[in-house]
Parts: C-alpha cells; structure tokens; sequence
C-alpha cells in the first residue's frame, strides 16, 4: 500500500479488495465435506510436529484399541 493513499474508513473496503468477479459459495460444498477442525491443547500440541503426526499417533492408537477389542472378544 502507498503512503499517499488515504487509510479506509471503519466500513470501507480498500480498492485492492475489489470482490465483483467473486462466485458466492464458491468452495462451500467442498468445504463442507472436507473441514474437521480439532484444536489441541497446549501441552498435547507441544507433543507434535504437524497434523501428519498427530494423525499417525491417532491411527495406531485406533489399530491398538481395535486390536485389544478383537482379543478380548476371542478370549470368552
């Protein structure tokens, strides 16, 4: 932004904004199906790197419960 231009009003948009070739609901479809939004904790967050990771340790943990379900219903 240039300094001679004048600083937007509280409800104005700046002309860089400029939105008239936009399509409403664009991506909401996809959107819609693909979001899942889980926040972490501090101190769980601390733990891990990046999703990749947090989705690998929930995938073995989901693989270990199922495992210990399964023997236990073997086990009768």
């Amino acid at each position: 932004m240039s300094q001679d231009s004048k600083p937007a009003g509280k409800d104005e948009m700046q002309d860089e904004y400029d939105i008239r070739g936009g399509v409403r609901g664009k991506y909401y479809e996809r959107y819609r199906q693909g979001t899942n939004v889980v926040l972490l904790e501090a101190d769980v967050a601390a733990v891990f790197r990046d999703s990749d990771s947090v989705n690998q340790a929930l995938r073995m943990l989901i693989d270990l419960a199922r495992k210990r379900v399964d023997d236990a219903s073997t086990a009768r």
